[in-house]
C-alpha cells in the first residue's frame, strides 16, 4: 500500500527489545487492526510496522480520511493490550532511546541523565525524537543528534 509522506504517525517506543517470535505475532496483530481501522465508519488508509525491535509505528494517511477521537482511542487501546499481551511498557514517555553504534538502548531518565553527565552520551548522540507528526519527519527528524532534539532542553543539553 501506497501511504504519503504527510501521513500522521504516532510511535510507541516498548521499554525492552522485542523477540522476533513476538514482532512476528504484533505484526499479524498490527496489520489486522489497521486493515480494519475505522473513523467514523470510513475506512482509514493506515499501516503498522515495528522498528530496530523497539518501536511500534502506526501510520495514518490522512489525505484520504482522517483519524479521529474514537479512532485514535481503539489505537491506545490495542497498545494497551500489546502491553498486557507482552509485558512491555509502550507509554512510558521518559524512556529514552538512544544509539550506540549499530545497537539501540533505552533507559530511565535518571539514568539517560548519569550517561550524560558521564560523557557516555554527548550532544551529537543519536536519540529518537518519537514526537515526530508526519513520515516524512519520521524518515528525517527521528533519529537525530541529542544537541537537535527536545531531550536538550529537558535534559540541560541545548
Amino acid at each position: 500500500m501506497e501511504i504519503s509522506e504527510n501521513a500522521r504517525v504516532w510511535i510507541y517506543q516498548s521499554d525492552r527489545p522485542l523477540r522476533a517470535a513476538e514482532q512476528v505475532q504484533i505484526n499479524d496483530i498490527l496489520s489486522s487492526f489497521t486493515s480494519q481501522w475505522l473513523a467514523h465508519g470510513e475506512r482509514l488508509t493506515a499501516l503498522a510496522e515495528i522498528r530496530y525491535h523497539r518501536f511500534i509505528i502506526l501510520m495514518v494517511d490522512e489525505e484520504r480520511a482522517g483519524a479521529t477521537g474514537c479512532s485514535i482511542d481503539k489505537s491506545v487501546n490495542l497498545m494497551k493490550e500489546l502491553e498486557k499481551l507482552y509485558d512491555i511498557d509502550l507509554f512510558d514517555r521518559f524512556n529514552v532511546a538512544y544509539r550506540d553504534g549499530t545497537e539501540i538502548f533505552s533507559c530511565n531518565r535518571s539514568d539517560f541523565e548519569m550517561l550524560l553527565s558521564t560523557g557516555k552520551l554527548h550532544e551529537n548522540s543519536i536519540v529518537f525524537n518519537n514526537t515526530v507528526p508526519t513520515l516524512r519527519d519520521l524518515n528525517s527528524k527521528w533519529e537525530v543528534p541529542l544537541k537537535d532534539s527536545w531531550h536538550a532542553q529537558v535534559f540541560g543539553k541545548s
